[in-house]
């Protein structure tokens, strides 16, 4: 898990993201979800924030490496904060569950990603690990 206290603002000063007050609020509801969240579920949680802001700060986030985009398995992806500032190392990476039945992806930040040899030539930027089936609140 991660040490020190992080709070919205400290991350964005941590990834070069200019602070503003609804920024402030998307970062606190994902960091408060404590998994990661669909666009839809950002916008359910944050009624009061205007649709195109929370797009535009989504993408700024993703720009400045504060958010990790993930695959769910369905059609959509989902976003979660990203504690490395590092760029070269991001030592934040985990196993991703999503369940079939009730739909939520859970971070298994006890899980690391485990190792992928690629052919000589191919260069990786992103793994996305998500395994699929039932989580424990629906079996």
């Amino acid at each position: 898990m991660h040490t020190h206290e992080e709070t919205p603002l400290s991350l964005m000063q941590e990834h070069g993201v200019k602070p503003t007050a609804n920024r402030i609020l998307i970062l606190k509801a994902l960091l408060e979800a404590g998994r990661p969240l669909s666009l839809t579920e950002i916008e359910t949680a944050l009624e009061s924030v205007d649709k195109s802001i929370i797009s535009r700060a989504l993408s700024a986030f993703r720009k400045a490496r504060l958010l990790h985009v993930l695959a769910d398995g369905g059609d959509s992806v989902r976003y979660e904060v990203c504690h490395c500032a590092a760029e070269d190392a991001d030592t934040d990476r985990h196993v991703h569950f999503h369940c079939t039945r009730c739909g939520r992806t859970y971070c298994l930040e006890e899980i690391p990603i485990p190792a992928v040899s690629l052919p000589e030539g191919y260069d990786a930027d992103h793994v996305n690990f998500v395994v699929e089936g039932i989580c424990p609140h629906c079996s």
